[in-house]
């Protein structure tokens, strides 16, 4: 999918979309392959840019999250060092890079309870999902009070 797509489409829209993906596969496995996969195709974080402050906290394994602003989005990148935090690191990338902090700030999370990916997930990595999603809500907060001063 081209970035170009991705930025004209809303979260609401992206996280059905992925819904959509989901309802395809009959079982845990597929899904959980797929997740791998999504990891393996996330364009990988430039060494120099895994930092200490980039690193998600309350995630299992290394989770790196880095945010510029371009032309009053942000764009995300991520990088672990485990294969399925790195898929839902990507599906989240998917889902809030190219976006107003403001539309991140105001988005719910319901897609995961579609997906299934609560049922899946140890309580371990769903507290790290959480994890994710707070910090790249914080990215929001910190740009968006960026953008009013």
């Amino acid at each position: 999918m081209s970035n170009l797509y991705l930025c004209l489409m809303t979260i609401k829209e992206i996280q059905n979309e992925i819904i959509d993906e989901f309802s395809m596969f009959d079982d845990w496995e597929n899904r959980y392959e797929y997740l791998i996969e999504l990891g393996k195709n996330l364009k990988k974080l430039p060494d120099d840019r895994k930092s200490d402050e980039k690193v998600i906290r309350g995630c299992q394994s290394t989770v790196w999250l880095d945010a510029k602003m371009d032309d009053g989005k942000l764009v995300f990148e991520a990088d672990s060092d485990a294969i399925l935090p790195k898929g839902l690191a990507a599906l989240l990338v998917r889902i809030y890079s190219n976006q107003k902090p403001e539309d991140i700030l105001n988005s719910d999370t319901d897609f995961i309870e579609k997906i299934g990916l609560q049922e899946f997930l140890s309580p371990t990595r769903a507290n790290g999902l959480l994890a994710m999603i707070k910090q790249f809500k914080f990215y929001a907060i910190a740009y968006r009070s960026k953008i009013k001063n």
